[in-house]
C-alpha cells in the first residue's frame, strides 16, 4: 500500500495525538509523583487534538468550496495548487481533475444541443412540448411557430384563445396516435398531420407533439383518386348513353316511315316525335359533358421551357384588355425583378392563367372599383405567383372544395376549371391554394420549384 503526502501527515497527526494520550494516562495512573509531567503531556493532548480539528477543517472547506462551484455549475473555478498547504495540494489537485472532466462533459452536452437546435430548426416539421401538470411549453421550434402562426407560447392553454379546436384536438391527442387537422391560415386551409409522445426530464413528463404540414400530399393523392374515379365514371357514363342517342336517331327515323304514322293521331305522333328529341338532346348533352371531364386525365406529357414571368405577364395583359376595358376593370401588375423565371409549359400554364383571370373578372364585375393584380415573387426558395381580385370573396367552408372536379360556386359553371388548374400544378411538381374571405376578395397562390432544380 502506497501513502500519498496527505496521507502521511493525517497519520503522523494520529500517532502524535496516540503518543500523547498515553503518555497522559501514564501521569495519571503514576498519581502525585509524576504530576509534574502531566504539565508537559496534557498540552500536548490539546495540541494534537487542535492540530487534527483544524487540518480536517480545512479539507472540509476546501470540500464545500468545491460542492458549491458544483452547485452553481461553475466549472471554470481553479484551486491553486502550488500555493496550498503540502496536506491539501493533493485534494485541490483532485477537485481540478474533477473540475475538468465535468468542463469536458459540459461542453460536449452543450455542442450536442446546439447541434439537436439547429437540426430542429431546420427540420420542417413544427415541434413543441408542454409539461403534462402545468402545460408550460418547454422546446418549440421555428417550424411550430410558422406554421400554427405563433411567436410565443408561455403555456399550452395559451393555444386555446388563438385556436380552441386546434387546442382541444391537441389535448385530446393521446400519446402514439396521430390525426389529421385542418387549421386556417392567412384565410388558406392548411392540412397538418399532428402526432403525440410522452417523454421524462428532470422527474417531470412532458408531452411532445409534432406538426406536419401534409397539405400538398394530400391534395396530390386526393387528385389521383379523382382521376381513377373519373375515368370509371366518363367510361361507365359514355358506354351507357351512346346507345341511347343512337336508339332515339333510329326511333326518329322510323317515325318518318308511312306505315307506322298512319295510324297515329298527329298529335300523338307531335308528343312522340318531341320526346324523342328530347332524349336525343339530352343523352347528347351528358355525351359532352361527360367529354369534357375525360380532358382531366388527358394531360400527361409537359413541354417544359425557361419562361420569364414578365413575358407571361404581357401575353395575358394582351389577351385579355379588350374584355378588360369593357367591364371597367383596372389590372395590375407587381413584379420586383423581371428577370425571374419559371420552367414550365407555357401551353398549359396559360390555360391555368386565363382561367383564373375569368374567375377573377367574374368576381370583381359587380364590385365599385373592381381590380385584379398579377403578382409574382420569391419566397423561401420557391417562386410564388399570384392571381389576386377585390372581389366578393368566398365563405370559409368553401375553400376546401372548389378544387373538387364537379364543384362550382357559379350555377353555370361545369366545376371543371380549377380541378385542370390543381392537375396542371401538380405536373408541374408545384401546387395551387386559395386565400379568401367574404366581401374582400380571394388570391390563388401558385407554387414553382426554382428553374433547374
Amino acid at each position: 500500500m502506497t501513502f500519498n503526502r496527505y496521507e502521511w501527515r493525517l497519520l503522523l497527526r494520529i500517532v502524535f495525538l496516540f503518543i500523547a494520550i498515553t503518555a497522559t494516562s501514564m501521569v495519571v495512573v503514576a498519581g502525585r509523583t509524576a504530576y509534574i509531567y502531566g504539565v508537559i503531556t496534557i498540552p500536548m493532548v490539546v495540541y494534537s487534538v487542535l492540530d487534527l480539528i483544524r487540518f480536517q477543517r480545512k479539507a472540509q472547506d476546501e470540500v464545500n468550496q468545491f460542492v458549491e462551484s458544483i452547485h452553481y455549475r461553475d466549472f471554470s473555478r481553479h484551486f491553486d495548487v502550488r500555493r496550498a498547504p503540502n496536506e491539501l495540494k493533493p485534494l485541490r489537485k483532485g477537485f481540478n481533475e474533477i473540475n475538468s472532466t465535468f468542463k469536458l462533459i459540459s461542453r460536449e452536452r452543450e455542442t450536442q444541443y446546439h447541434y439537436l437546435q439547429k437540426i430542429l430548426e431546420l427540420v420542417d416539421t413544427g415541434l413543441m412540448s408542454y409539461e403534462q401538470e402545468t402545460g408550460e411549453t418547454g422546446w418549440i421550434n421555428e417550424a411550430f411557430k410558422n406554421l400554427i402562426g405563433v411567436p410565443y407560447l408561455k403555456t399550452i392553454h395559451s393555444l386555446e384563445k388563438r385556436e380552441p379546436e386546434l387546442y382541444a384536438n391537441i389535448i385530446k391527442l393521446k400519446p402514439g396516435d396521430a390525426q389529421v387537422f385542418s387549421v386556417t391560415r392567412n384565410q388558406q386551409q392548411v392540412k397538418m398531420l399532428v402526432s403525440a409522445s410522452l417523454m421524462r426530464s428532470d422527474e417531470k413528463l412532458y408531452k411532445l407533439v409534432a406538426f406536419q404540414n401534409v397539405s400538398e400530399a394530400l391534395d396530390e393523392t386526393e387528385s389521383k383518386a379523382w382521376s381513377k374515379l373519373l375515368n370509371v365514371m366518363t367510361h361507365e357514363i359514355m358506354n351507357s348513353v351512346a346507345p341511347i342517342s343512337s336508339l332515339a336517331d333510329t326511333l326518329k327515323n322510323r317515325l318518318q316511315s308511312p306505315e307506322i304514322t298512319e295510324g297515329l293521331d298527329p298529335s300523338d305522333l307531335e308528343d312522340i316525335e318531341l320526346g324523342i328529341d328530347t332524349i336525343k338532346r339530352r343523352s347528347e348533352g351528358l355525351l359532352k359533358f361527360t367529354e369534357s371531364y375525360r380532358s382531366l386525365n388527358k394531360i400527361t406529357h409537359l413541354d417544359l421551357n425557361k419562361i420569364l414571368v414578365r413575358n407571361m405577364f404581357e401575353n395575358l395583359a394582351s389577351l385579355m384588355r379588350p374584355t378588360l376595358e369593357k367591364k371597367n376593370i383596372e389590372l395590375d401588375i407587381i413584379l420586383r425583378d423581371p428577370a425571374l423565371a419559371i420552367e414550365a409549359d407555357i401551353n398549359l400554364l396559360d390555360q391555368v392563367m386565363i382561367n383564373l383571370l375569368v374567375n377573377a373578372i367574374e368576381a370583381v364585375k359587380d364590385r365599385p372599383e373592381p381590380t385584379i393584380t398579377l403578382a409574382a415573387e420569391v419566397q423561401s426558395s420557391k417562386i410564388i405567383v399570384k392571381v389576386m381580385d377585390n372581389g366578393v370573396g368566398m365563405p370559409h367552408e368553401l375553400l376546401d372544395k372548389i378544387f373538387i372536379p364537379f364543384f362550382s360556386t357559379r350555377k353555370t359553371g361545369s366545376g371543371i376549371g380549377l380541378s385542370l388548374c390543381k392537375q396542371i400544378m401538380l405536373l408541374h411538381k408545384g401546387n395551387i391554394q386559395v386565400q379568401s374571405a367574404e366581401g374582400k376578395g380571394s388570391a390563388f397562390i401558385l407554387t414553382f420549384s426554382p428553374v433547374g432544380s
